[in-house]
Formats: C-alpha cells, sequence, structure tokens
C-alpha cells in the first residue's frame, strides 16, 4: 500500500495494458462493402492498422479471358461502378491501340462527352457520401440528386443507367439521341449549380471542416511512392493529370485546368473533387460546341464492327459476319498493348496480350481505387479512430476496381 501511495503522489498510477484490437467492417457503413480494417488501439489512438480488401467480383481479368474481345465491355463496366462509361471508353482505346484503329471525329466527342459525365458522378458520389458520413445527410440527397440527373442522360444515350456496355470496339453501340447535346449542357450546368450550394453549406460549417482539415496528410513524394493517382495524388499539389500530359481523344484541343490541393489532406481531396466537377463541365461545354450533329461514331470496318441488324436479317453477307464477330470474336493482331486513360479516381490502364485469335490471351487491370487503398493504412496510423471515415471516404475506394 505504501509503494501505491507513492505512485499516486507522484502522478498517476499506470496499470500495464495491450492495444484494444477493433475490426471496422466488412458491415461497418463507412467501409463501402467488403473492405475490413483491423485497427490496434491506445484508447482512440491507432496504433496499427491492417487493410484488407475483401472479396467482390474475384476474378474479373481470368472472365475477360474467357469471352471474345468485345464480351470485356460488360466486365470492366463493373470495375468502377459509379462511372462505368470510363471504363468502357479505356478498354475501347486499348484494343483499338492494338487494331491501328482511330474512330471517326464526332465519336471522339461523343466519347469525351459521356466520359465527362462519368466524373461527375464519381466525384459526387464520393464527396455526397463523405458529408453524409459525417453528419451532413442534406448535401448527400442533393448531391445525389445531380448524381440522377447524369444518370437520366445516360440511360437516355445508352438504355441503362448503372453499368451502360456501350462502347464498342471502333466507337460506340449508337450514335447521339436528337437531344444528347442539350441534355448533356444543362444537366452539366445544374450539376455545378447544386455544387456550389452544397459547398457554401459544408464549408461554412466548422465542424466539418474541422473534421477533415490537417487530416490524412500525405507528402507528395509518399503519395507518389504508394501510386496514388488521380484526385488522391493532385490533392498533394501535383499536377498529374492524364488528359494533360498523355492526351488521348480530343483534350489536347480543350482548355481546361487540372486543379491541385496544397496539404494534401483531406479536405484538399474533397476540395479537389468539387474542383474537378467544374472542369468537367467546362470540358462538356466545348465538346458539345465542337461535336458534329450528323456523322459516324464507328469505323466501317466489318473485322471489328457489327452489321446493322436490318442488314443481318435482309442479307447473307451481314448474316455471316455477325455470326463470325458473335461467335469467334475479332481478329486482334499478335501483340501486347498498355493503354492508359484518365478515370475518376486515377490512372486506370489495361495491359491486353493477343495471340491473334479473337480471345484475349491476357487481361491485366491497373485500377487505380486499389493502389489508392493500398495508401490507407500509411494515412491512418497515429490519427483517431474517428478519423477512420472521413479519410477513408476520400480515397474513393471502390470495391469492384480491388480484385486482386
Amino acid at each position: 500500500m505504501e509503494s501505491l501511495d507513492l505512485e499516486l503522489d507522484e502522478g498517476h498510477l499506470e496499470l500495464p495494458a495491450e492495444p484494444m484490437r477493433l475490426m471496422m467492417g466488412p458491415s461497418h457503413p463507412a467501409m463501402h462493402g467488403t473492405v475490413r480494417c483491423v485497427v490496434d488501439l491506445s484508447g482512440e489512438t491507432i496504433l496499427n492498422v491492417d487493410v484488407q480488401i475483401g472479396y467482390l467480383h474475384r476474378g474479373f481479368e481470368k472472365m475477360c479471358e474467357r469471352g471474345t474481345w468485345a464480351q470485356v465491355f460488360p466486365y470492366v463496366d463493373r470495375l468502377n461502378y459509379v462511372s462505368p462509361m470510363l471504363n468502357n471508353v479505356g478498354y475501347a482505346l486499348a484494343v483499338e491501340k492494338m487494331c491501328g484503329i482511330v474512330v471517326p471525329e464526332r465519336c471522339q466527342w461523343y466519347r469525351m462527352i459521356l466520359g465527362e459525365l462519368a466524373r461527375m458522378s464519381d466525384h459526387l458520389t464520393c464527396d455526397g457520401a463523405m458529408a453524409m458520413e459525417l453528419g451532413a445527410f442534406t448535401p448527400f440527397l442533393w448531391m445525389i440528386k445531380a448524381r440522377e440527373m447524369i444518370w437520366d442522360v445516360m440511360e437516355e444515350e445508352t438504355g441503362a443507367r448503372l453499368t451502360h456496355s456501350f462502347g464498342r470496339i471502333g466507337g460506340m453501340a449508337k450514335p447521339p439521341t436528337k437531344h444528347f447535346k442539350d441534355l448533356a449542357l444543362n444537366t452539366a450546368r445544374s450539376v455545378v449549380a447544386i455544387v456550389d450550394e452544397s459547398e457554401k453549406m459544408l464549408l461554412k460549417n466548422r465542424i466539418f471542416v474541422d473534421r477533415l482539415e490537417n487530416v490524412g496528410v500525405i507528402s507528395q513524394a509518399d503519395a507518389i511512392s504508394l501510386g496514388f493517382t488521380g484526385p488522391c495524388l493532385r490533392a498533394t499539389g501535383v499536377a498529374y493529370d492524364i488528359r494533360k500530359t498523355q492526351p488521348y481523344l480530343k483534350y489536347d484541343e480543350i482548355d481546361f485546368e487540372v486543379p491541385v490541393g496544397t496539404n494534401g489532406d483531406t479536405l484538399d481531396r474533397f476540395l479537389v473533387r468539387l474542383a474537378e466537377i467544374r472542369q468537367s463541365a467546362r470540358i462538356i461545354e466545348q465538346a458539345c460546341a465542337r461535336m458534329a450533329d450528323e456523322g459516324a461514331v464507328s469505323v466501317d470496318d466489318p473485322r471489328v464492327m457489327l452489321p446493322e441488324k436490318t442488314a443481318v436479317y435482309g442479307t447473307i453477307e451481314a448474316t455471316i459476319q455477325h455470326f463470325k464477330l458473335v461467335m469467334e470474336g475479332a481478329k486482334v493482331p499478335k501483340g501486347e498493348v498498355y493503354s492508359y486513360t484518365e478515370a475518376g479516381n486515377g490512372e486506370l490502364g489495361f495491359y491486353l496480350v493477343s495471340d491473334g485469335s479473337g480471345t484475349p490471351f491476357r487481361v491485366r487491370i491497373r485500377p487505380p481505387s486499389f493502389m489508392n487503398t493500398g495508401g490507407l493504412g500509411h494515412l491512418l496510423k497515429g490519427r483517431m479512430i474517428s478519423d477512420v471515415v472521413p479519410i477513408f471516404g476520400s480515397l474513393n475506394m471502390i470495391g469492384g476496381e480491388c480484385d486482386h
């Protein structure tokens, strides 16, 4: 008792204690599906964290190697299922690179407009969910309303709101609808107005800002070392955007800026996405002005493009062409290629190997979410348990992409 009294007089009695292990997910509402974080805590401070991506859509790369080149489109739709059109375009460009195909100019503008609408949808979902998970439910409803506007346009163009399977090797499944430009322009302007309103509500909320500012900070060097791309990298101040550094489609003919942050914290990641929504609207305005109202959106090449259905029913040549493309697949020249585009979360790369047959010999995908999620443990160590939710939300991890 005397020794105990002595310790109490000098300060406080410290009893030996082991770190508490806490399982966050996979059923945690902020863990976005199958992810689990095994967290070791000292009080509420995170000592160590093991991030486990779980099992979702396992083996899609192998599934892509079981069908024809064209049958891969429904699979890539389900990588990032919040902006599937960007996946469609990225895969189509990779196969076209192998085949030496350049799609008509009208198709390039069409792909850009649809892709930028998909990018806006992706960022709205990420920032809206972040706000909701921190208790700001009204901006979440506003942003999801904006996303629904975008999905209305997608449904009008493709027939499907979410997984479109609308891309084709050598073009797109259908030309733009009659009122596509007006729909795209009006929707982009409406989305920007909603983003402005949501931003005013959130950034004037001291609690919301305090939960994000100087939380989950990462340096430029660490972000590059971990393979970060997209908004997560640009939030550190690195202006790396494939649309600028390695332009594809018609991005080199468009005037737009690459938003960057300064601190590399969760607030910067949130703000960079809002700024990119505005830049996407700017791109859509210019692309709509440049896209012709008439003209082909697909190459006239029977080796890769399906004939019109009326021709299939009416001529033997079109019937044979349809049969061979569906049953055997387009014969992609033997070789290998790596093609990459700027998806919603960063660099989306496709490494394809062809043996000259109608089926891909090898498909490997570089999903941005997989790389970004790999840095989650780095961001969480030393933070509080309450910081897990905003930090994880700011990475915008999409489970369908993390298939490795």
